[in-house]
């Protein structure tokens, strides 16, 4: 059935995952003395994010269908369960469902979501395939779910997150560029043009662990936005993460530093929900 294939183009795991990062920026905003919290506002925050992913996912499959063919035959758009014009027309339904509900969380959500959903166009379409533009922009949009969710209580919300956006952007570009000196042959085998190919392995390596540096350095700093101690406490295992991912990445385990920047993050995720629940 064809509505299967709408679904696989939907990714609704990874949609699923990218919502309950909203709903934890949400969480971290809320300030129990001056903001007051609802299901009706979770639920439609978990549910604009849900949407935009998902048609940020499809829109993907659909600008490399040609890829997708001779890499991944299976995929609904190669396969034929699904057409090139329903795919992009499913995904601008997704993302123009998502930005009309984003509407009803206020203005700065919905301010975000226009940006984000243009961005993954743009992704899709040709930012992925740019020497480190498309690293920083992947970087944004990992941390910026937990912005959203924070927007839901405005300015105050915004800053809130704004530590956790920092930090997931740092560990995701520190990551997503270890990954690409990973693949770098493969990589080169396609054609693309990643920051490894362009300036070597090994001075793309000190770029990630310069992202990396610059993420500890600045890891203290949401302590003085009005988190607990906690927030110190459980910080500093992140940054011992950090630093590991850096080593490993100087002995030339790609795979181990990216592993060790994700757990890194996940950390400092930890860290967020400790310094604003405890």
């Amino acid at each position: 059935m064809q509505y299967k294939g709408f679904f696989e183009l939907l990714r609704a795991g990874n949609c699923t995952m990218a919502g309950f990062a909203a709903v934890i920026g949400a969480g971290i905003a809320y300030v129990p003395v001056s903001d007051e919290i609802s299901f009706y506002g979770i639920s439609l925050v978990f549910a604009c994010v849900f949407l935009i992913t998902g048609a940020g996912n499809s829109i993907n499959d659909f600008f490399d269908a040609d890829i997708d063919a001779i890499n991944k035959p299976t995929r609904p758009i190669p396969s034929g369960r699904v057409s090139n014009d329903a795919a992009l027309y499913f995904s601008l339904v997704l993302f123009g469902i998502g930005i009309v509900l984003s509407g009803f969380l206020g203005l700065i959500c919905f301010v975000v979501a226009v940006i984000n959903s243009t961005l993954l166009i743009l992704y899709a379409s040709s930012l992925k395939r740019t020497v480190l533009t498309g690293n920083v922009c992947v970087g944004y949009l990992t941390g910026s779910t937990f912005l959203f969710g924070g927007a839901l209580f405005g300015i105050s919300g915004i800053t809130r997150t704004a530590g956790l956006l920092g930090l997931s952007m740092l560990a995701t570009v520190a990551r997503e560029i270890t990954k690409d000196i990973e693949d770098t042959r493969g990589d080169m085998a396609m054609g693309a043009n990643t920051l490894p190919i362009r300036i070597g392995r090994k001075s793309a390596g000190h770029v990630a662990s310069a992202v990396g540096v610059v993420a500890v350095l600045v890891s203290p700093l949401p302590y003085f936005t009005g988190f607990s101690s906690w927030y110190l406490l459980v910080v500093g295992f992140a940054d011992i993460c950090f630093l590991a991912a850096i080593l490993r990445l100087s002995r030339g385990d790609a795979a181990g530093s990216s592993r060790l920047f994700k757990q890194a993050m996940t950390i400092a995720l930890v860290a967020f929900m400790a310094g604003a629940w405890m």
